[in-house]
């Protein structure tokens, strides 16, 4: 990724925003080692608690959908469901987390932005794009989204409302109640609407609770549970011969975990727990048509460490997860995966560094594989940095690719796990007043699973999706932004920030010419995002967005966003945002025609 930062050149007048942390500042968390920001050598990009505040938006997808080099594909909107693709991978290759507990879900990756916190309980997302397996484990195939809580150590509570266009609203509560050593927040959302066409209307209702306490200055216990909660109409989200689809989803999650850091020694041990609750329906008043019930389990035990020495630090690990589905389509089945983890980094001189690693993983029916990794950063000045890695990725296939059939799909039980091997080198720079970063990316994949079908003279084409191993396919490209802070402008009117990115995929895909692809002739080709802040008056914040994408196979689109914010950081606040300004006609997944131009408005509250 190509990535200018410039930080602003004057200063004067500056707007006290206590959510603004720099990115020198931020430690990017992977579970066993952590390292700074600008000593990384692969291509992350951090989204800021301001950026997600100040982005018009209300849900985390839609948050990710202006972060370069990520394609994601809504159906409907406030985050009903999205798929998430980075560096043209498909859904299934990106891998959730919040705060390094994966978010896998053995059913579908359908599922997994299914994700039980509140937008606004985010501090900040870490985006890793490449390969994340010797990193987080076989289902980082494409890259990795990490979401960071925080446990504020002062007592808070935050309450916000809105409504809008199509019978919007919702809204959100969130304290913090420190008792002692033990701190705690509680948040709550809820999201509904009407919908922007026929069956289109949603309710979603998140609830996250969490919590730690330090034993003493070596030992800290922390705790977390969340709830989500959403039923909407599924109208063209995986077929546009039923527009009376309808989903309902649960999903839980809770962990505990204790963790020892006394001088150089620094382990983690944690046990977590997801449970998702599917039901969907072909018609949504005639369950008795065609109904599927899932509901998939997920249980693991993680230990995680690191040891430093005066020859670097050394990473291990292990894990263990046991992956169940109980379905009326599905069947019952469970499988269970043992992984290993081992790297370590060393700083020659004070310029170069090195990090290498292995995850090693066995898995009941494919046995043991190895993904190796290595990179490496050259520190040729101060703000210079040169860097180049390799990494192994590695995928088995979802219980959905494998038995699920239906009017429009059909299942194929003898996939094989997709592997791919990656490369990346780029370059950064980084001074008080400029960050930029340029990136190269190659990406070799066997056994790709997609899924086809023969094309038809009739609408809507008949012949059903189905999946399999396309012997070999290859993406690469060129990732790039632009983000410039400025002081520009008078005392009422000025222009802080300026922001543009560009990026570019080329996929060859070994596939016959008289099929039709579903996901992996239809990831992005060209990217272009851009965007400006500004300050009004002193008390108000003008943030516009502007995105243009183009996929393989798909017709291009723009979309323009915009919202003002009026002392988003007091006592009382107000916000406006207006979406797809352009009434842009677009669609971003399955058959779902997304809105036109729609408007919110709504308030918030900083009691204490």
């Amino acid at each position: 990724m190509f990535y200018f930062s410039l930080s602003g050149i004057l200063s004067a007048n500056p707007v006290n925003d206590s959510t603004a942390v720099a990115l020198e500042e931020v430690t990017i968390m992977e579970n066993r080692i952590g390292i700074p920001f600008n000593k990384v050598s692969r291509n992350i990009s951090v989204v800021s608690r301001k950026e997600i505040e100040t982005t018009p938006a209300r849900s985390i997808q839609e948050v990710l959908s202006f972060t370069p080099g990520l394609d994601v594909r809504q159906r409907g909107v406030s985050g009903v469901q999205a798929n998430i693709g980075i560096r043209g991978g498909g859904f299934e290759q990106t891998l959730m987390l919040i705060n390094g507990i994966k978010l896998t879900d053995p059913q579908t990756g359908n599922h997994m932005m299914n994700i039980p916190v509140p937008l606004q309980s985010i501090q900040r997302i870490e985006v890793l794009k490449g390969p994340g397996s010797r990193i987080f484990g076989q289902n980082a195939f494409a890259g990795a989204i990490n979401l960071i809580t925080t446990l504020p150590e002062t007592k808070s509570l935050q309450i916000q409302g809105f409504g809008g266009d199509f019978g919007m609203r919702g809204g959100h509560i969130i304290t913090s109640m420190p008792v002692g050593k033990y701190r705690q927040t509680l948040s709550v959302s809820h999201d509904a609407s009407e919908g922007h066409q026929y069956n289109s209307d949603f309710k979603v209702t998140n609830v996250f609770y969490e919590s730690g306490i330090e034993l003493n200055e070596k030992n800290e216990l922390n705790a977390m549970f969340g709830f989500s909660d959403r039923n909407f109409g599924a109208n063209g989200f995986y077929t546009d011969l039923f527009p009376d689809q309808w989903e309902s989803l649960q999903t839980y999650l809770s962990s505990v975990s204790h963790t020892y850091d006394h001088n150089n020694l620094y382990f983690q041990t944690r046990a977590y727990w997801r449970r998702n609750i599917d039901e969907f329906r072909l018609r949504r008043n005639e369950p008795e048509f065609f109904t599927n019930n899932h509901v998939s389990d997920v249980l693991a035990l993680e230990f995680n460490a690191s040891y430093t020495s005066d020859l670097g630090i050394t990473g291990f690990g292990v894990e263990g997860r046991q992956e169940s589905i109980d379905s009326n389509n599905l069947g019952q089945r469970s499988r269970e995966f043992l992984g290993l983890f081992a790297e370590h980094r060393i700083e020659i001189g004070q310029k170069t560094d090195i990090r290498a690693g292995v995850y090693s993983n066995y898995f009941n029916e494919y046995g043991w594989k190895h993904f190796p990794g290595a990179e490496i950063g050259f520190q040729a000045s101060p703000s210079n940095r040169f860097y180049g890695n390799f990494g192994i990725s590695y995928r088995i296939p979802s219980y959905t690719e494998l038995f699920y059939q239906d009017a429009s799909n059909t299942s194929n039980p003898n996939l094989l796990p997709e592997e791919a091997s990656n490369y990346e080198f780029g370059w950064k720079l980084n001074r008080s007043r400029l960050r930029a970063e340029v990136v190269y990316f190659y990406r070799y994949t066997q056994n790709l699973i997609d899924y086809t079908r023969l094309p038809s003279n009739q609408t809507p084409n008949p012949n059903q999706w189905t999946p399999g191993n396309v012997s070999e396919v290859t993406f690469n490209g060129v990732e790039t932004a632009i983000q410039y802070k400025v002081n520009w402008g008078l005392t009422n009117a000025r222009l802080t920030e300026v922001s543009a990115s560009y990026n570019y995929i080329r996929a060859d895909l070994v596939q016959p010419e008289e099929i039709e692809s579903r996901f992996a002739l239809n990831s992005l080709r060209n990217q272009i995002i851009a965007g400006i802040q500004a300050e009004l008056f002193g008390k108000a914040e003008l943030t516009v967005k502007s995105r243009y994408l183009e996929r393989i196979a798909l017709d291009p689109y723009f979309l323009l966003d915009a919202r003002i914010d009026f002392n988003r950081l007091k006592t009382f606040g107000l916000f406006v945002e207006v979406s797809n300004i352009t009434n842009t006609q677009y669609i971003e997944a399955g058959f779902v025609q997304m809105p036109g131009r729609w408007a919110k408005a709504g308030f918030n509250l900083n009691l204490f």
